[in-house]
């Protein structure tokens, strides 16, 4: 009797631990998979404010990325291409507008804490003039996408070929704060080739090596 409540015990045990097992393998990953990366950057830049509601092309400020290998980080001075006259939010401007007119004053510029931090990083105050004995200091954005030494990946034939950013970056347009969506394992990316060599990219027919040699050399 003993033996037989001792073997249900043990059953009940091993069946508990296997379920915890099996549940947290959905979590385990392989060295180097970052996926679901999302590091707090120094700049709460939001993708989905600029990439989704404003409909920027990406380009406009990864202004490399068909040129190079690397998609480049924009410089602050991309920054200000826009942030010279715009300065905050919509809603921000408007309340400001509105809180002025019942005062019966002039609106005064809305400066965005965020948007501060870029002219800091510029040494310039809020009317765009360089704050004497000030440096300027460059932006410690933090990488999200990074492959391992041994993987060479250049943006240029993706971006030629008709790869849509999103392909491997996931949906950029709906993230506040970006993240790594695909794992960027070899299996992801051979599989990627296989599926474009098969069924084309954008419409158009392409030749996506699966030589060992195009990724790493």
């Amino acid at each position: 009797m003993q033996r037989r409540v001792l073997s249900v015990i043990l059953l009940i045990g091993l069946a508990y631990s296997l379920t915890v097992i099996a549940s947290g393998a959905r979590s385990w990953r392989l060295p180097d998979n970052q996926q679901g990366y999302s590091p707090e950057q120094p700049i709460a830049f939001s993708h989905r404010l600029h990439a989704g509601e404003m409909k920027l092309d990406c380009r406009f400020c990864h202004s490399q990325a068909d040129k190079g290998r690397y998609a480049g980080i924009p410089s602050t001075d991309t920054c200000l291409k826009c942030h010279k006259y715009i300065t905050a939010p919509i809603g921000d401007v408007r309340h400001e507008q509105k809180v002025a007119k019942e005062e019966g004053r002039d609106a005064k510029p809305v400066i965005s804490p965020e948007l501060r931090k870029i002219y800091e990083s510029l040494a310039l105050g809020e009317d765009l003039k360089p704050i004497e004995g000030e440096t300027p200091t460059p932006i410690d954005w933090v990488r999200v996408h990074n492959l391992a030494d041994y993987v060479y990946f250049d943006h240029r034939p993706h971006v030629a070929a008709g790869v849509a950013c999103q392909t491997c970056h996931g949906p950029v347009e709906s993230m506040d704060r970006i993240r790594q969506f695909s794992t960027l394992s070899m299996g992801w990316c051979v599989n990627c080739h296989r599926e474009s060599n098969r069924y084309g990219v954008d419409g158009r027919a392409v030749h996506a090596s699966t030589d060992c040699s195009a990724c790493h050399y």
